[in-house]
């Protein structure tokens, strides 16, 4: 598959109100604009930055292209011509995919407690064929995934992958906004396209006037190559660590506790916590985050947070008692917020003005009891400032889990030309103000989440150092979600929970706690009422991933079973990094005894193979076979759910 393929798609597509598409449908492909563009230029900085001039000599509109990193595309067009102009869809960029019929699509869907579920699909069940070039005429249908509102990863991923089943070359994408998205593919007359952009007019109500002389900058997106389905996604993986902001986290990745999964759930007290804290220490934890609640002073606190000051019944001695516990065993201290939020009880819905809050119509938008802050406004920015910069100097809070459990919608129609564009505005500030507290706390962990992976792009996660991947409270549900995660989050962001129960069986528990160790290990459960010899199971898998955390952030993912179903009785991950391959296998009711794993990027090598963990429970016999790179593993459990962390490694 060449990425041209010999096709004409322009490289940027324009959609505005006085010149549409010059082949009707409803695509982003063959605009009027689009076909009149011309290229007017390029230039290289150094050997990072490539920027494509084009030019329409008829609506005077310019287009700069600039690559970054032979990776990351976004595009500005200017008004170069003497009229106004009414943008409505730029692509951030357009690719030609040559013929169809080899390709197969994967992509991903996922909702609240069902994140990350792919498939691979051949893209001819997207795209029949209709035999254009008897009619002489491009097609007018496409295969269009969008994302409205702020839940950028909600119902679908900005992610996607298109692999050529005859010559293995695959493209992969993602388009890094945290707001509104489309991407689409289709069947012209010469071939397939791929079209990535922001916010639309035809999707998600956005319009951006152009006067003379003004222009826009699209959201940005990437692309990337790579040699079928597991080296198109280390392509993209090795892209989204080079968009990473600089930060100590990178280096150390502390094990996270987190008081809240199937454990507190939004209850703290001092009485609660104390001993939680120090069961957490004893197992390993570097980070204990008191999540929601700390702030109230009942547990009806949903539709009235917003001032986030710490609750006097909840703390009788102060929160500051149960900080001073978090530091005297040396783990930073972490709080739950959610500051994009003022419930409509809050007493900061009166103080601040009614300009600092997303509006239709002039009315406040409220979903589910809050209102939503807009951060265009200085006084929304000002008190989200405060709040942070005063919980950070008063308990010195180290890690903050910034949650956001509802959306808003299209967005707001206050002082902007259409929702769309005021939603896109305040996405925008919602990015420069995260990026101003790390520049005043350049130490400060910030974890992402909403109601677990609803906004997991690489708009955030550039800036963001861990991401939640689920609130599933399954422990049997969630191996999937930890195993589809590298499809489109670092594994070293990717905080999939352990949530280790007292009235779990010791399979049980190593089958939760292997779910998390493949990722950010993101640690909860009640330790501080379980056996000894449950607390020693947990400090062991906690002791495991210290022991493999270093190389987490140079591994490249593959799926030995492809692509994990829902339902699947086998699930499995490989992160792969030099001679070394640490393999997540977990069997699940239904399954049999014996599973074989395609290994195939270590065919051909012979190989040592041990369980890193659980090393106390009974072993899981391996075979290799060399030849074919298969690892066959037949276990002895009874227990319908087991899991194994493996450490395979190539001698020479």
């Amino acid at each position: 598959m060449r990425l041209d393929g010999g096709a004409a798609q322009p490289l940027v597509e324009v959609l505005t109100a006085g010149s549409g598409r010059g082949h009707v449908s409803a695509r982003f492909s063959e605009t009027t604009i689009g076909r009149r563009f011309r290229f007017a230029g390029s230039s290289l900085s150094g050997s990072e930055q490539l920027r494509i001039r084009l030019r329409d000599g008829e609506s005077g509109l310019a287009a700069e292209v600039v690559l970054t990193g032979g990776t990351q595309v976004r595009t500005t067009i200017t008004n170069e011509g003497p009229e106004p102009v009414l943008l409505l869809g730029v692509t951030t960029c357009a690719i030609g995919l040559g013929p169809v019929d080899n390709l197969d699509l994967v992509s991903g869907e996922g909702e609240w407690l069902g994140e990350g579920r792919w498939t691979r699909r051949p893209l001819r069940e997207h795209a029949p064929d209709l035999n254009l070039r008897i009619h002489g005429q491009d097609g007018r249908g496409r295969y269009a995934v969008t994302s409205t509102g702020t839940w950028s990863t909600g119902a679908r991923q900005p992610t996607g992958v298109l692999v050529d089943r005859v010559t293995g070359t695959a493209v992969a994408w993602q388009v890094e906004h945290n707001g509104p998205w489309r991407w689409e593919t289709g069947e012209r007359l010469d071939g397939g396209y791929l079209a990535l952009t922001g916010p639309t007019d035809i999707d998600h109500q956005w319009q951006r006037p152009l006067g003379p002389g003004e222009s826009f900058t699209t959201v940005p997106a990437s692309i990337a190559v790579g040699d079928g389905l597991h080296g198109a996604v280390a392509a993209l993986t090795a892209h989204r660590r080079g968009l990473l902001r600089p930060h100590p986290d990178r280096a150390a990745l502390p094990v996270v506790f987190n008081d809240y999964m199937n454990t507190l759930m939004g209850d703290p007290t001092t009485a609660k916590l104390l001993p939680l804290i120090d069961a957490a220490a004893a197992a390993g934890a570097e980070v204990f985050c008191v999540d929601a609640g700390w702030y109230d002073n009942d547990t009806t606190w949903w539709d009235s947070v917003g001032e986030w000051q710490p609750s006097a019944s909840r703390f009788p001695g102060g929160l500051i008692e149960v900080v001073d516990r978090i530091r005297s065993h040396g783990m930073v201290s972490g709080l739950w917020l959610e500051p994009e939020v003022i419930g409509v009880r809050s007493p900061m819905a009166d103080k601040l003005p009614a300009e600092a809050f997303l509006q239709r119509g002039g009315t406040r938008l409220v979903e589910h009891g809050r209102y939503h802050l807009d951060l265009r406004h200085p006084a929304a920015v000002a008190h989200l400032d405060e709040v942070v910069d005063r919980l950070v100097e008063q308990f010195g809070v180290g890690y903050f889990k910034l949650d956001y459990n509802i959306d808003p919608g299209a967005g707001t129609d206050l002082d902007a030309p259409a929702a769309g564009a005021g939603l896109l505005d305040h996405n925008r500030a919602h990015l420069r103000w995260l990026d101003g507290i790390l520049d005043r706390h350049p130490g400060l962990i910030l974890e992402n989440c909403a109601s677990g992976g609803m906004r997991a792009d690489y708009a955030m996660l550039s800036r963001m150092q861990v991401q939640s991947t689920s609130d599933q409270q399954d422990f049997r549900r969630y191996p999937p979600i930890a195993v589809a995660a590298p499809l489109s989050i670092l594994p070293e962001q990717a905080a999939s929970w352990a949530y280790p129960q007292p009235e779990m069986s010791d399979e049980q528990i190593a089958y939760t706690m292997c779910t998390g160790m493949l990722g950010r290990l993101y640690l909860s459960g009640r330790l501080d009422a379980m056996s000894d010899g449950q607390r020693a199971l947990v400090r062991e898998g906690v002791a495991t991933f210290h022991g493999i955390r270093a190389d987490l952030a140079a591994t490249t993912p593959v799926w030995p079973l492809g692509l994990p179903g829902w339902d699947d009785p086998w699930l499995s991950l490989g992160l792969h990094h030099h001679d070394t391959t640490y393999l997540g296998i977990w069997r699940r009711a239904g399954a049999g005894t014996d599973l074989t794993l395609d290994l195939r990027h270590l065919r051909g090598h012979p190989v040592t193979v041990e369980v890193l963990y659980p090393r106390r429970l009974r072993a899981w016999a391996c075979h290799w076979e060399s030849a074919t790179g298969s690892l066959t593993v037949t276990t002895a459990d009874t227990d319908p759910h087991a899991a194994r962390i493996l450490r395979i490694r190539t001698t020479r």
